[in-house]
């Protein structure tokens, strides 16, 4: 159990340490950030149930409707909703960059837990590919989410459509991720692509969003100089 427990919560935890240090401005509270670890962990649980519940009454039947919906919707909506209401008003989140950091952090808390559940269920042999595959998507779903929140909250012009894309843009890359895992025969020629598209947009929001928070502590310390100097 301890090996299956290790092999479950390690890809996790490698990649949040990576978004983590790449926050080169300032970085996050670590028990901060073990906090949204734990809130997307603990979000499993009302996931799962929900999900069994609508498998066992046969209301979503049709492919596409299960990718886009029963894992999409579902799942990325329960995080959008721990960053947006738990973390987005926290005085931590204060420059761009901490979204990235918080939205990986709640994405791979789930995808820790629903990888141990996994490796449980079907053995510690699918370890690898379940790091390679499920755990990494998870993470730049939570990258590109935490992004958007970042750019909602510190845009001159703070508009909701920010907070629109950091739901809805996740929510259509989960359901098309799963959508070519289940309905196509030859997902592997597929999702590969998919994959490194997904890692390209990933890491394009980390750098913008590190060069958007330069520009913010930039801004925050003339602003202070100049009170100290008046």
């Amino acid at each position: 159990m301890l090996v299956i427990f290790s092999a479950g919560i390690a890809p996790g935890l490698a990649l949040l340490s990576y978004f983590y240090l790449k926050d080169e401005v300032e970085s996050e509270p670590i028990p901060v950030v073990f906090r949204a670890f734990m809130f997307g962990a603990l979000l499993v649980f009302p996931i799962m149930f929900l999900q069994h519940v609508l498998q066992t009454e046969n209301i979503l039947t049709q492919g596409w409707t299960q990718a886009y919906v029963s894992a999409g919707l579902f799942e990325e909506f329960f995080k959008w909703f721990i960053l947006y209401y738990v973390i987005y008003q926290h005085i931590a989140f204060d420059e761009p960059f901490d979204g990235i950091v918080y939205g990986a952090a709640v994405s791979l808390g789930f995808a820790s837990v629903e990888n141990i559940f996994y490796l449980v269920g079907n053995g510690v042999e699918y370890a690898i590919g379940r790091a390679l595959l499920p755990v990494p998507s998870h993470a730049l779903f939570g990258v590109i989410m935490g992004y958007y929140m970042g750019k909602s909250k510190f845009s001159e012009k703070r508009t909701s459509k920010w907070i629109w894309f950091s739901l809805f843009i996740p929510v259509f890359l989960h359901g098309s991720y799963d959508y070519i895992l289940m309905a196509k025969e030859d997902w592997l020629y597929y999702i590969m692509p998919f994959m490194i598209f997904l890692w390209w947009l990933g890491l394009r929001k980390v750098k913008k969003a590190r060069a958007a928070s330069a520009v913010h502590m930039k801004k925050q310390y003339n602003s202070q100089k100049s009170l100290h100097t008046q």
